[in-house]
């Protein structure tokens, strides 16, 4: 929490958090256009930022991409001002929300993890239809190479599937990126979102960040937005003690 208060507290990292908000996914040249700050100095903003977990980076071929990573000023809402003015401040946020909804594109879910892992079995276990099934609730389904299809199918036994899409890139242990859509709007190319797991390891541990993007509406946000921490607590739960968490953090009440 140090570093989120001390990242916070320079106005050019406020203004970069801000430009992140309003164009999230942008490269350090798209940034550097809006700052007028040299090339390096935003470099090192960024740097404490990303110390901060503030921010979060994904590869894109050449590109260094960035994107504001809510969760720490959660963490602040919920220590520092919730507790005090929850009731009014809810319903200026939700007037708030209706007004950038208006003015933004499909939304985009980041989501951040660190696991004591392998680069090699943290793709196992979202590849791997026994181990997602295991700590997911459903088994993904593909032979995962680049153009194939893949399913999200229930394990009660039905064979249903509740996702489908197809693999988009395939790079083990690195990176994988998929479309997601209902079974019933597949081939509908305006339906899907994309999701992409970028896998990245660092001495013994990995940070696993996974971009939910092209999502319908704020609703659609939300949603992933509480799903994704919950299923991948139990992937981190799994592969660092060998088990699922106790209960199904899914089912979990919010309040």
């Amino acid at each position: 929490m140090d570093q989120v208060f001390k990242a916070l507290s320079d106005g050019t990292r406020r203004q970069l958090l801000d430009r992140l908000h309003e164009d999230n996914g942008q490269t350090l040249g798209e940034l550097c256009a809006r700052i007028d700050m040299a090339r390096q100095s935003v470099t090192q903003h960024l740097a404490v930022l990303e110390a901060a977990n503030l921010v979060s980076t994904v590869r894109r071929g050449r590109e260094k991409l960035h994107y504001l990573n809510p969760v720490p000023l959660h963490e602040i809402q919920e220590r520092w001002i919730d507790k005090f003015e929850s009731p009014r401040l809810r319903v200026l946020g939700a007037v708030k929300r209706r007004a950038e909804e208006a003015m933004t594109d499909r939304p985009t879910y980041v989501y951040v993890t660190y696991i004591e892992s392998t680069a090699e079995k943290v793709w196992d276990a979202l590849t791997d239809a026994d181990l997602t099934a295991a700590y997911w609730g459903h088994s993904n389904v593909s032979d995962w190479r680049a153009g194939s299809r893949w399913e999200h199918v229930r394990t009660d036994g039905s064979g249903i599937a509740d996702v489908v899409g197809a693999v988009v890139e395939s790079e083990r242990p690195s990176r994988l990126v998929t479309t997601w859509a209902a079974p019933d709007e597949e081939g509908q190319d305006d339906k899907y979102s994309r999701v992409t797991f970028d896998i990245q390891q660092h001495a013994e541990i990995v940070r696993l960040t996974v971009t939910h993007e092209d999502l319908p509406d704020e609703s659609a946000r939300a949603d992933v937005a509480s799903g994704w921490p919950a299923v991948l607590s139990n992937l981190k739960s799994l592969l660092e003690t060998g088990h699922v968490l106790p209960q199904e953090p899914w089912l979990m009440p919010t309040r």
